[in-house]
């Protein structure tokens, strides 16, 4: 196993490996995703880099000591590119100046043996495309997968294979008919997900003459791996063990044109059920995988999407995602914001704060499954794959998430700002003047732990000098785990509750008296710093504003509003703004 600082030429061959894939986020900030938003979805330990490949790919590519096994992948790459090429190119001269080109670029990635199979492939494919003008080359194909698939499935015979139910089913008769109920839901679900892994749906002719008895045959599917009955018991549980609904958000990924028709049959019956579903598919084309405008504009799809909310945006705000969850949308589809097998260095963040809201991931078919699976890298949720098992088995393998997650869902944040405001109700009631100071807290990258202690000290000064006053200091409610999102999100409830007298920003003079209490001097990287330093604090005058329109009341202390306008938006989970990384290398 590769570890850092052990060898200077592998750590350079290490840090190659991640520009040559253009996975790098210093030389590709604009594509590749922040550290912190890696982590939205990755467990890593500290320094340590989360590389998209199996852990098998990763040590023979860094150590350089398994050629064979890489140029197999490369080669099979090279193969299926060329299968591209062959299908869609009748014209013999066009067809051999497309593979002497695709040969040529493919010579020059694999020269060096550093490139990522998957990242080869999306480049060849993508000099495909741009040279033939064949913008999706399976688009007619993916298609007719599609349409042979819902025709089958929505099949009279289908449907009485579904429905039908012997005697011999029932090993113990259920005595409720909550329980009854249940076993009819765990019945239909394990039959659609045999008929999720019947590739022969979508790519056999004679699928279309199936009898009754033929669907039944494919009902009696074993189901292996360690997976089957967790994923089950999930989705068929109605109530919890008090009592309560078990209403599941689930991140659902997207495969294969025509297994995605029955996925999304699945799909509909989990809503039935009370789920809330996530659909993820493709950004743009990769071979027969189903994509974001294949689920738009397929007519395949146009009867069980109905309903579904689409969401475009790739950049999706914290509150704005909340809102759509919480909405009456059941289902919601998204882009993963890529053009190739799972990559969570270059998904959007859309996708990735989809992925830290939902409860698990489902993910689909052997490519996905390699992705999640054949690494050590564990994840921020619980991951099952569903893909054809040995012996026309349907495996479901499981990946618990990693035991040291902290996940703040919307709930918890809400749980705390609630807790917030009844202490600020509780103080009001004793004639006790509510007042909340915003200054800087993660705004100077790598000083969070000296910008609570300057918060601490400067309030703590305050409350030895004002009585009856109620100053709520946000450092105090720093819990390990939270991000900017987490923060923004529940501090934006307590300041729109109207229970605010002083709304204090941190102003430089505030600093100073710290440091002077603390009997230091002003360090040079506080020197001139005030709220409007502040990403945060910036965002919080916009919302002070708001709230000072509906409780004229209220008073605002500190640096003039104008002098705010200056900071930018947060990179994605960070506590500064997104371009102090940039120009300090954070």
């Amino acid at each position: 196993m590769y570890t850092e600082r052990e060898n200077p030429e592998k750590d350079a061959w290490h840090i190659a490996f991640f520009i040559e894939n253009h996975l790098d986020y210093n030389s590709y900030p604009g594509q590749v995703a922040t550290p912190e938003q890696v982590r939205f979805m990755v467990y890593t330990e500290e320094e340590e880099c989360y590389y998209p490949c199996s852990d098998k790919m990763f040590e023979s590519i860094i150590n350089r000591n398994n050629q064979n096994f890489v140029n197999e992948k490369y080669n099979a790459v090279l193969e299926r590119i060329f299968h591209v090429v062959d299908e869609q190119i009748e014209d013999e001269n066009e067809n051999n100046f497309l593979k002497s080109l695709i040969k040529i670029k493919f010579m020059h990635e694999t020269r060096d043996a550093i490139m990522l199979p998957s990242r080869l492939e999306k480049r060849l494919l993508r000099i495909f495309i741009n040279h033939s003008n064949i913008s999706d080359p399976y688009l007619c194909e993916k298609a007719f997968r599609n349409n042979s698939t819902k025709i089958i499935i929505k099949s009279e015979c289908c449907k009485k294979a579904l429905d039908i139910i012997y005697p011999s089913y029932f090993k113990d008769i259920p005595d409720t008919i909550s329980n009854i109920r249940k076993l009819a839901d765990y019945l239909e679900l394990k039959r659609l997900f045999t008929l999720s892994v019947e590739n022969s749906l979508w790519t056999s002719a004679k699928s279309a003459g199936y009898a009754e008895e033929d669907f039944l045959k494919i009902f009696e599917r074993k189901f292996t791996g360690n997976g089957a009955d967790l994923l089950f018991d999930l989705i068929c549980k109605k109530n919890s063990d008090s009592g309560q609904e078990v209403r599941k958000k689930i991140l659902w990924l997207i495969d294969e044109a025509g297994e995605a028709v029955v996925d999304i049959t699945i799909v509909n019956y989990l809503v039935k059920l009370g789920h809330k579903i996530i659909l993820v598919f493709k950004e743009g084309p990769l071979f027969t995988k189903t994509t974001f405008y294949d689920a738009m504009m397929d007519e395949a799809f146009a009867e069980d999407l109905k309903g579904a909310y689409f969401i475009k945006d790739s950049n999706l705000g914290k509150n704005d995602l909340i809102r759509i969850i919480r909405s009456d949308n059941d289902i919601m589809a998204i882009s993963d914001g890529i053009f190739e097998n799972v990559n969570l260095l270059l998904t959007s963040t859309t996708f990735a704060r989809f992925f830290k809201e939902a409860d698990f991931i489902i993910s689909r078919g052997y490519d996905q499954k390699r992705r999640f699976f054949d690494t050590h890298f564990q994840f921020t949720q619980d991951i099952f794959n569903i893909s054809a098992g040995e012996n026309d088995s349907v495996n479901i393998s499981y990946k618990p998430k990693h035991p040291l997650v902290i996940k703040f869902s919307y709930e918890n944040l809400e749980r705390k700002a609630k807790s917030i405001i009844n202490q600020m109700s509780e103080a009001k009631k004793k004639g006790m003047t509510v007042i909340f100071y915003s200054g800087i807290i993660g705004s100077i990258p790598g000083k969070i732990k000296m910008a609570k202690r300057i918060m601490s000290i400067f309030i703590q000064h305050l409350r030895e000098r004002f009585a009856m006053t109620f100053i709520i200091n946000p450092s105090e409610y720093y819990e390990t785990g939270m991000d900017a999102d987490d923060l923004m999100y529940m501090w934006e409830i307590v300041q729109t509750s109207g229970l605010i007298d002083i709304w204090r920003f941190q102003s430089y003079e505030d600093i100073v008296e710290a440091f002077q209490i603390m009997g230091r001097k002003v360090p040079p990287e506080w020197v001139g710093k005030d709220a409007t330093f502040s990403t945060g604090c910036t965002k919080e005058m916009k919302i002070a504003g708001e709230v000072l329109e509906k409780h004229p009341e209220m008073q605002i202390i500190g640096p003039p509003k104008e002098k705010f306008m200056r900071r930018n938006e947060y990179g994605v989970g960070k506590m500064y703004d997104q371009r102090l990384g940039d120009i300090c290398n954070f």
